[in-house]
């Protein structure tokens, strides 16, 4: 079976625009701030993002296991040679999987041989001539006709495989299978190619669909509770005489003992402590309510069964606290002069009023995300499609690495966050996968619907978002334009403006708040 259409070529604009974005703590998605997709957006792997690194082997047609590793720039003595690949076939499997199969010719071959000869040569010692100073055939003879073999074909794999991949019409979702049918000088190599390929969607309904939507009002109590925020983060901190009370925040030294012996993690000095936050583990603050600044003393308490760090977990422990300071927070009266330090505004009745406002816009949009996750929900349901493992495995790695480079902005490397939880890597990938799932979906249908109603971006659209971008990361828009991949951003556009569609012409039935939990309690 002839296989579909064909992909779109990667560029070295996509690079730089994971770079940019990691730089700026984007992710992917510079374009959308929905809830629909707010985890990035999933955009398939580049044919130049994943390629196979071959491995000697022995026999011919062996099956070469491929590692994941970044291509690097296109070596330019290597570029004409993309013309002398030979696309041979392309069949469908089941499981939207499609193997390929091409060939580079012997001219190519060869001379990529000869040139993993000249780099790789000196590594191979021959008795009687200097380093880098055998002959290719003798170094061939002693370690093995096809010494250079995987090497040259590693040089030749990325840009052939592109070819073969535009010209069989496939958009690879996964890490190639590759095996090596034949190799040599003489007749160049055969490869055969497995990958897992992007689904073909059959969507369902999506046009009149009918949807609840919740509207939600601010109450008194919502701006009443921000109010006292606004007066928590306006106190004053004053020294306490006398012993500690809840709400107060204490210094304290302590160090934590197990059968007498301190452990790890278990000590520090000027801590910072809210007594009632619940920071520590139950039992801890409770305490060191009621004693006073200066005294020294033990606190009691055991770690939960559940606890991160499985040593210490259901055990009985003892701390030693040293108390150096209590401190109480002073709240400021909640009047018009508050209002005119904390806001733009000269009365407390304005404050409020501003407070409700922005309170009501929030949570207009919340209940708009709900209706455009429940419809987006709805058109998942009724869609069809063999959705590859590949897939969601490349969208775990994607919110795994994401995970990662938060951690590292915040000084903290992935390894010892998992450590500290008690995961391994293995399993927190795995966290990923409901998320994944949900996500791949989601792109799969919302593609099908813009591609179903001939949705598209225009270049105002395109130029109000590179405009966004710009102002939102205080960049230039000419030098937006350069690190993103204007297609792929267009692309993303249009599935915005299918979710539009889909609410646009969606039955939206109102309910208040109010009335749904009426129905609840009932």
């Amino acid at each position: 079976m002839v296989c579909g259409s064909a992909p779109t070529a990667s560029t070295e604009a996509e690079t730089k625009t994971a770079e940019m974005a990691k730089s700026q703590n984007l992710g992917w998605q510079f374009y959308h701030d929905r809830a629909i997709i707010n985890c990035d957006a999933i955009v398939a792997p580049n044919l130049s993002a994943r390629v196979p690194a071959f491995r000697k082997q022995q026999g011919r047609g062996a099956r070469l296991q491929a590692a994941v590793f970044p291509l690097p720039q296109r070596n330019t003595i290597f570029e004409w040679r993309i013309h002398k690949m030979n696309f041979i076939k392309c069949e469908k499997l089941e499981k939207s999987m499609a193997e390929l199969q091409f060939s580079i010719d012997a001219e190519a071959f060869k001379a990529a041989v000869a040139d993993v000869f000249k780099k790789e040569g000196k590594k191979y010692p021959v008795q009687g001539f200097r380093k880098g100073k055998a002959p290719k055939a003798l170094i061939e003879k002693m370690y093995g006709a096809d010494v250079f073999t995987y090497d040259a074909i590693n040089e030749l794999f990325p840009a052939a495989y592109e070819e073969a991949v535009k010209a069989a019409g496939i958009e690879p979702v996964g890490r190639p299978e590759v095996s090596v049918d034949s190799a040599s000088e003489a007749e160049g190599a055969t490869l055969t190619v497995k990958v897992a390929v992007k689904p073909e969607v059959k969507i369902g309904a999506y046009n009149g669909l009918t949807v609840e939507k919740t509207v939600h009002t601010v109450s008194d109590e919502a701006v009443e509770a921000e109010l006292k925020r606004v007066q928590e983060r306006n106190a004053r901190e004053l020294t306490r005489e006398g012993a500690a009370e809840n709400g107060d925040i204490v210094d304290i030294d302590f160090e934590g003992f197990v059968d007498g012996v301190a452990f790890e993690g278990g000590k520090a000095e000027h801590y910072s402590l809210t007594l009632g936050s619940g920071s520590f583990i139950p039992g801890f603050e409770d305490q060191i309510v009621g004693h006073a600044a200066g005294e020294e003393f033990d606190v009691n308490v055991t770690f939960p069964e559940q606890y991160q760090a499985a040593e210490l977990a259901g055990k009985p422990v003892v701390f030693k606290i040293k108390l150096h300071e209590v401190k109480y927070k002073e709240l400021p009266a909640l009047d018009d002069e508050l209002a005119k330090d904390c806001s733009e505004y000269d009365t407390l009745d304005e404050f409020k009023a501003s407070i409700r406002k922005n309170n009501q816009e929030q949570l207009d949009k919340q209940d708009d995300l709900a209706v455009e996750n429940a419809l987006v929900d709805q058109v998942i349901d009724g869609m069809e499609a063999e959705i590859p493992q590949a897939m969601y495995d490349v969208r775990m790695d994607e919110l795994v690495n994401d995970f990662a480079f938060r951690m590292e902005q915040q000084g903290l490397r992935l390894e010892d966050y998992l450590k500290y939880m008690g995961q391994s890597i293995d399993q927190f990938r795995a966290s990923f996968m409901p998320q994944a799932e949900k996500q791949v979906k989601i792109r799969l249908a919302l593609e099908a619907v813009a591609a179903a109603e001939n949705i598209e971006a225009s270049e105002d659209e395109l130029n109000a978002e590179v405009k966004r971008i710009a102002d939102q990361y205080k960049m230039e828009e000419d030098k937006v334009r350069e690190l993103i991949n204007v297609d792929e951003v267009k692309h993303d556009l249009a599935i915005n403006k299918a979710i539009d569609f889909i609410k646009s012409h969606a039955n939206v039935v109102e309910k208040a708040a109010e009335a749904e939990k009426t129905e609840d309690a009932q």
